[in-house]
């Protein structure tokens, strides 16, 4: 089903360009120190849209249970932890929250951009130049690597019960997008099982669920595929590149696409639940781009855009409940959970340099935290602390009530932290390091 007649868009971005910000005055005009965050700051710039009584789901308590699972049982299986992508793992409790001492690094000679999977004690992983490793969790030990193309940007998504291990590449043949494949390998092994052609390519980190894995294209086609075989079960054509991983909720797909547009798709069928834009010149600001994976919770579908705005729509319908413009590119996936003391939160960093924490069901800005260079990558909350990383080459970790920082390490640059019960697995810019708790 993939024809030679697919468009091979190029991967060229934005956040491939590392370029240092100068801390300056907000648009507000309000004067932020950098490195510190100003709580309750509620004023919506200009032209930003707030509907908080579209659909919303109030959590029942925001008392965290920690999770008792054994490290050597747990799985982090795809990117972004959970189905609904919502990077939230405060389950892990403050038994991980800093500081920490490196356990062991080890380092290689391609960007590590996206972070490892993991399951019962073993990472999976793929760096920029599409070799895909398994590494002991415990000490460092690679077990087996395979080199299946030559440009990839994507995290492994699992299927833990028939082994197997699902994975994009841009390309095969080439250090720009197109001549990719779309592979699942033995995760005992690393050999290939079966690979079906993606001639423009694919940086759109899979999903797996009951039998199926689910993935984008660059040039804008969604496929559902039976996880052992390969065989493609349906498609469906967005209207531009779908280069963000879809998520999933109550039966639907969510993702965004190139043209501005956000959907949802019947996960059985494939088939258009709802389309909604991004926006025109009525909200202040052009449609943009979706390269953001989308976060689904209480209902709402929450995902940013290069036009530098933050979105909440209804899952059910599409209907828009909010946008709030940071004023720059909003490449990063958002994290989203139920923090006690605060409440159902969305955090996210711009190209602005300004890291922020929304108000899931309004967009009310609850606390902002001034970093000064560009974010790029998706933020994952853990514990207490919400992580990410800047083109400073620096990972940063805030309390996720105050804003406060409480962490920050001397490597990453994309999406930088994942985590069992009891160490977290930071991917700096080529080096994957195990933290331990010092407490």
């Amino acid at each position: 089903m993939y024809s030679s007649g697919l468009s091979k868009r190029s991967r060229r971005s934005p956040r491939r360009t590392v370029v240092r910000r100068v801390v300056a005055l907000s648009v507000l005009g309000i004067v932020i120190v950098a490195g510190v965050a100003y709580g309750a700051y509620r004023a919506l710039r200009p032209h930003n849209v707030s509907h908080p009584n579209v659909s919303f789901t109030k959590p029942q308590t925001t008392t965290t249970q920690t999770t008792t699972q054994a490290p050597d049982t747990f799985a982090w299986p795809l990117y972004g932890y959970t189905l609904d992508r919502t990077r939230d793992f405060t389950a892990g409790g403050a038994k991980l929250d800093p500081p920490f001492k490196v356990a062991w690094h080890d380092g290689g000679n391609a960007l590590l951009e996206f972070p490892p999977s993991i399951d019962a004690g073993y990472l999976y992983f793929m760096d920029d130049s599409a070799t895909v490793k398994k590494v002991r969790a415990s000490d460092g030990h690679h077990l087996w690597h395979n080199d299946i193309g030559t440009l990839s940007a994507a995290t492994p998504a699992l299927d833990i019960k028939d082994q197997l291990l699902f994975v994009p590449t841009l390309s095969d043949t080439g250090k720009e997008p197109g001549n990719g494949r779309f592979a699942a390998l033995s995760m005992k092994t690393g050999k290939i099982v079966w690979s079906i052609p993606v001639s423009s390519g694919s940086e759109s980190s899979p999903l797996y669920r009951d039998g199926v894995v689910y993935f984008g294209t660059q040039a804008g086609t969604v496929y559902g595929v039976a996880a052992k075989t390969g065989k493609i079960l349906w498609s469906f054509s967005a209207a531009g590149d779908v280069k963000g991983g879809p998520a999933y909720s109550d039966g639907l797909l969510y993702f965004g696409d190139y043209a501005g547009k956000v959907y949802a798709l019947h996960a059985s069928t494939g088939k258009l639940a709802w389309e909604a834009g991004s926006g025109t010149g009525a909200f202040g600001y052009g449609s943009g781009r979706f390269y953001s994976t989308a976060a689904v919770a209480y209902g709402r579908v929450y995902v940013g855009n290069t036009n530098g705005a933050m979105y909440s729509f209804a899952a059910k319908t599409g209907a828009l409940a909010w946008d709030v413009s940071t004023g720059a590119y909003v490449y990063a996936a958002p994290s989203v959970a139920d923090v006690s003391g605060l409440g159902p939160t969305v955090y996210v960093g711009s190209y602005n340099g300004d890291f922020y924490a929304f108000n899931a069901q309004s967009g009310a800005i609850r606390w902002v935290h001034r970093d000064g260079y560009q974010i790029s990558g998706s933020s994952t909350i853990i514990g207490n602390t919400v992580y990410y990383s800047d083109f400073d080459h620096y990972t940063t970790g805030l309390n996720t009530r105050t804003g406060k920082s409480v962490f920050r390490f001397h490597d990453g640059a994309y999406t930088p932290m994942v985590a069992t019960p009891k160490a977290l697995y930071l991917a700096g810019n080529y080096t994957l390091y195990e933290l331990l708790p010092k407490h």
